[in-house]
């Protein structure tokens, strides 16, 4: 999975990667998030909040400086639009977050 870049634009990004989630995966699927977040334990919640009632597992690990927090989130999505509208809502909700 790739990183948006800055000069890219979301919606173009988003429509490759739903192309390739249509392509690579059967749905509903598995599918591992994964974020990283300014290690601030409110921000971490957040995350975590966004996937409650899903039946995410969600593991975290701190940078070796302890300055990011890295979030990674299992859960079972239903489709590449399900998928999309998450990484939407966490980059519109928890500033300074990085999907990756």
């Amino acid at each position: 999975m790739k990183i948006m870049s800055k000069e890219q634009e979301p919606e173009e990004f988003y429509r490759k990667l739903k192309s390739q989630l249509l392509d690579t995966t059967d749905w509903p699927a598995i599918y591992l998030f994964k974020f990283i977040v300014p290690t601030d334990k409110e921000k971490i919640r957040d995350v975590e909040d966004i996937f409650d009632n899903l039946g995410a597992v969600i593991n975290t690990k701190q940078s070796k400086k302890g300055k990011y927090t890295s979030v990674s989130v299992n859960v079972r999505m239903k489709s590449p639009d399900t998928v999309i509208e998450k990484y939407k809502e966490v980059g519109q909700k928890i500033e300074g977050v990085i999907s990756l």
